[in-house]
């Protein structure tokens, strides 16, 4: 760094799930990106050397390496609670013969700088190792547009901590009150998943969409599970848990995660047996998740009022894993006394990467704030250039050029407003578009630059993108953007929510005219469209809805079983491998021979 010059700080989440890197160039954030955005493996754990490397060619004016970086800070902090943790393999043998892996984790963070010395040459600046929680609350508060606020990350574990209740004011940040291992309500939640028989890294989610389908009558026996204590926190009964016992396997080497079985034959005495992957999803199985949802919502709005009460705020910067559960989260304002709640967009373990950047920047130098999280493209972007070569290696006959080639169509948008015309009356006639435009999203969702769009009137929309496009879950819901300004006509709630983490219920009234993105329960995942923040998209939206009447568009994400696609040559290659109808590759726009199974039926 020379004198005098901009102070560049890059974080990282390494050697965990979730694997990511942030640049900061004077408090502001100049890019982030989740390592499995370039390794094709969701989750990817270890060292995220290729978000590195982006992350440093993003940094302006910077050289590209880390000569020219102040600091480097990491989401780790494998020295802290030493004597809580030694207590606990003292009192709780068993469990250590299962820690091996962790054991490797922390030894590649220790050695991290080395490593770092391995691939990115000699000059290593000083690496801050930052508390996996306090990464978490600086993601969420120094991110957020609030002068002081309430402060709170639950998740499953990080540095021996699940839930971390603070304060901040300015560029500080002030803890309260910790729940330490073995107590967990991220645990609570995997550990009921896995009984579902949904043994993937991170398929919480899928047990949110599902519980829509149940009734809760199970919640009585799930509060033995996860007590509640009189401070306002909880804790788990044991009985019901592998992880201090008898441990459990986890592994976040290069690839990857995965975790091991989480619950006891005592949940089976409790709750009947487990489901099976693969096995019928019954009636049973639903109002167990309704369950799951109702006493995770009833211990997590606990901490959010108990924070209120002792604080006397009403401004709350929520993150964490457990802040993915837009179905709590759309209630924050509903069931608590909260004002104002902001969550950014990568809120799980990616985001620590940020935040750990955060911290080394006004915890320990100091620095004033300057930045508030308003859009989460942050991502890398492709030139037209690219999309043309991209363009020639999946279809070669075309070499690239606009023309027609086979089933595929390809021409040029003459400018913006083209494309956006275009693109809207197609969405209106009922075409599935891939939409692949400007930076990539911070994230795990897709806001209108990697995503995949619909017509949300069409009843049918839903089945056809499960069965033919995204080949999944049938009971999985799909989310509407919604311009910002038109939210509270169709909500009941008319709250911003720019980064889709919060449920909000569709006005009665309205839920008949967007079938496709109104979930069986009658509510939405929504994403808030500004034109300041993401103008193209806005535009889109606000053509489709002169064509319609309807201020929204189904947007999932660009994907198919796989992370979100980076580059133009993944875009494609999910266009050609499925039945989407277009694809808007920046102006270039790809078409395929009407589908006539998919066209029509769209209403007025």
């Amino acid at each position: 760094m020379s004198p005098g010059g901009p102070i560049r700080v890059l974080g990282i989440n390494g050697f965990h799930a979730d694997a990511a890197a942030a640049a900061l160039v004077d408090g502001r954030l100049a890019a982030a990106v989740e390592e499995e955005r370039f390794r094709r493996v969701k989750h990817w754990a270890g060292f995220p050397e290729m978000a590195m490397r982006y992350c440093l060619a993003e940094m302006d004016g910077g050289s590209g390496d880390l000569k020219d970086v102040a600091a480097l800070a990491v989401s780790r902090q494998p020295r802290a609670y030493l004597w809580h943790k030694a207590w606990l393999a003292a009192t709780h043998p068993r469990s250590l013969r299962r820690a091996a892996g962790r054991a490797r984790n922390l030894a590649a963070v220790a050695t991290l700088a080395g490593r770092i010395a391995e691939r990115f040459g000699p000059h290593v600046p000083r690496v801050w190792p930052v508390e996996h929680h306090l990464a978490h609350l600086a993601s969420a508060f120094f991110c957020s547009p609030f002068d002081e606020a309430m402060c709170l990350s639950v998740d499953g574990f990080g540095d021996f901590v699940s839930t971390m209740m603070a304060v901040g004011r300015g560029n500080r940040i002030e803890v309260l009150r910790r729940v330490h291992f073995p107590h967990s309500l991220g645990l609570f939640y995997t550990a009921l998943t896995q009984y579902l028989g949904f043994l993937g890294f991170g398929d919480e989610y899928k047990v949110m969409g599902l519980a829509a389908y149940g009734e809760p009558g199970h919640a009585g026996r799930l509060r033995q599970v996860v007590p509640a204590r009189r401070d306002g926190t909880f804790e788990l009964d044991l009985r019901y848990f592998r992880h201090l016992g008898e441990g459990v396997d986890m592994t976040w080497d290069d690839g990857a995660p995965s975790l091991g079985p989480v619950f006891t034959p005592a949940l089976e005495r409790l709750l009947g047996p487990a489901r099976l992957p693969g096995d019928e999803l019954t009636q049973r199985h639903r109002d167990l998740a309704a369950s799951l949802q109702l006493v995770y919502e009833e211990r997590f709005l606990a901490l959010v009022r108990t924070l209120r009460r002792e604080t006397g705020l009403r401004a709350l910067a929520l993150a964490g894993g457990c802040a993915m559960n837009s179905l709590a989260n759309g209630k924050l304002l509903a069931d608590t006394d909260v004002d104002e709640v902001y969550i950014q967009a990568a809120a799980g373990d990616a985001g620590t990467a940020l935040g750990a950047a955060l911290w080394v920047q006004h915890m320990e130098l100091g620095a004033p704030r300057g930045f508030v999280m308003e859009h989460c493209y942050w991502g890398p972007a492709q030139d037209t250039e690219e999309v043309r070569r991209a363009i020639a290696a999946a279809i070669p006959e075309s070499g690239g050029r606009d023309g027609s080639w086979g089933e595929i169509s390809i021409e040029t948008a003459p400018d913006e407003d083209h494309l956006v015309g275009e693109t809207a009356g197609a969405l209106a006639r009922g075409e599935v578009v891939g939409w692949y435009q400007g930076r990539a999203e911070w994230g795990p969702r897709a806001l209108g630059n990697r995503s995949i769009l619909a017509d949300p009137r069409r009843g049918d929309m839903k089945a056809l993108l499960n069965a033919k496009i995204k080949r999944r879950e049938s009971f999985r819901p799909f989310a509407p953007s919604v311009l910002e300004e038109r939210t509270g006509d169709w909500f009941t709630t008319a709250y911003p929510d720019p980064f889709m983490i919060k449920v909000y219920p569709v006005r009665p009234e309205k839920r008949p005219l967007i079938p496709a993105v109104t979930h069986v329960d009658g509510t939405g995942r929504l994403q808030t469209v500004s034109r300041r923040a993401n103008p193209l998209f806005w535009k889109l939206i606000h053509a489709f809805e002169q064509r319609t009447g309807v201020p929204m568009v189904l947007n999932t994400s660009f994907n198919e079983n796989e992370p979100i696609v980076n580059t133009p040559g993944e875009a494609l290659d999910c266009f050609l491998r499925t039945r989407m109808d277009r694809l808007a590759l920046g102006g270039v726009v790809l078409r395929r021979a009407q589908d006539a199974e998919r066209a029509g039926g769209g209403g007025a």
